[in-house]
């Protein structure tokens, strides 16, 4: 059952964002946004993309009164919550019952060489959280690019700015989260 109508079915009533069929109308996009967000984690996680993308639904489900102006502004939020639940989900793997740190793995097993330790991305997420508190635009302008893999192009478009002011804003965003990250590596 497709997920518009599914919650349709149910008694509860649709929120805003839903009923203006941004949802259903971006589901591939969204579903994009989700193995995007899973592969920059180096495949370490054991989580899919159609489940990532039910639970970012279901998030969204449960809050009230969102509303979108646009569609990059509704794909910025999602990557937010995609974010959110993927380090929740890596932080819980990590503390679980009897030894949540160790894994177990054979000797020919070879670890992913892009993989994401937990921690890294825990501190990339609160790194972005911080951002977001002091410029919630340049926030908007990682999620926009890193997360949702838009071209400064098309986020020069969708802010209605030049190409410039945003690879001037991206630059301020990079040096923010460098520093936050690893203030004892140089830029």
């Amino acid at each position: 059952m497709p997920l518009a109508q599914e919650t349709s079915a149910s008694s509860c009533p649709r929120p805003e964002w839903e009923r203006s069929e941004s949802f259903a109308a971006l589901y591939a996009e969204l579903h994009r946004l989700a193995r995007r967000q899973l592969a920059r984690h180096g495949g370490a996680l054991t989580l899919s993309a159609t489940t990532l993308l039910h639970k970012t639904y279901i998030n969204l489900a449960e809050r009230s009164g969102l509303s979108f102006p646009d569609n990059s502004r509704f794909l910025g939020y999602v990557a937010r919550v995609m974010r959110g639940l993927i380090i929740d989900y890596a932080r819980h793997r990590r503390v679980q019952k009897r030894g949540g740190l160790f894994e177990v793995t054979s000797l020919e097993a070879d670890a992913p060489e892009n993989c994401v330790d937990d921690r890294e991305l825990a501190a990339i997420s609160d790194s972005l959280d911080e951002l977001a508190t002091f410029d919630p635009s340049l926030a908007e302008l990682v999620d926009l690019k890193f997360f949702c893999g838009f071209s400064f192009s098309e986020i020069a478009g969708m802010r209605n700015v030049s190409e410039r002011t945003v690879h001037r804003n991206w630059e301020k965003a990079r040096v923010y989260l460098h520093r936050s990250i690893r203030p004892d590596l140089p830029l």
